[in-house]
């Protein structure tokens, strides 16, 4: 990632988390937190920050908001929503979010909301050889058009459709409140 293209992504970072509601308490000490990283690191963007960085993501949903596409993460062998580093090229958190749900799905295209709809802070052991890392990762959410077709990529072990009321029984509390979240933001929860 080039300095100025670091730079553009940081600001826009700023300036995404600055503007951003979070809808409760946790919500906004999650963007406190990622306020408070990025005003101290500069590189806050980059994959290279240890032991915090920051990521983003997207949870992809039908239509008809009754389904939302997940995968089998192949490292962490755990069903989520896409997400992932910010990559060189990168200039906006809602272009690496949309970059990575069409990497990951294997969708060729999909209605990408660029206002993020969930912040989360997590733990991944498998991230980095010095040791484990914090994903700030700020979430998204799209809809995918009607029988869009879908493929694993190399980072999961399997890409599914999942009905919201029969998800992945060792679907985390966060991704299970990301998939509530998203739907009441499309209006079909």
């Amino acid at each position: 990632m080039t300095a100025q293209g670091v730079d553009q992504l940081h600001a826009d970072a700023l300036e995404v988390l600055r503007g951003w509601s979070a809808p409760d308490r946790a919500q906004e000490l999650h963007r406190q937190r990622m306020l408070l990283h990025l005003e101290t690191h500069p590189d806050g963007v980059r994959r290279q920050c240890f032991p915090d960085h920051l990521t983003a993501g997207t949870l992809v949903i039908s239509d008809d908001g009754r389904q939302v596409l997940l995968n089998l993460h192949r490292k962490a062998r755990r069903w989520f929503a896409f997400g992932g580093h910010c990559e060189p090229g990168d200039l906006t958190l809602g272009a690496v979010a949309h970059r990575e749900a069409l990497e990951e799905s294997g969708l060729a295209e999909m209605d990408f909301d660029p206002v993020p709809v969930q912040l989360d802070v997590h733990a991944v052991p498998f991230c980095d050889s010095r040791g484990t890392v914090n994903h700030l990762d700020v979430r998204h959410v799209a809809v995918a058009p009607p029988d869009a077709a879908h493929a694993a990529s190399l980072e999961s072990l399997d890409v599914r459709w999942w009905p919201v009321d029969a998800l992945p029984v060792e679907l985390e509390d966060d991704m299970r409140d990301l998939v509530r979240l998203a739907r009441a933001r499309l209006g079909v929860a």
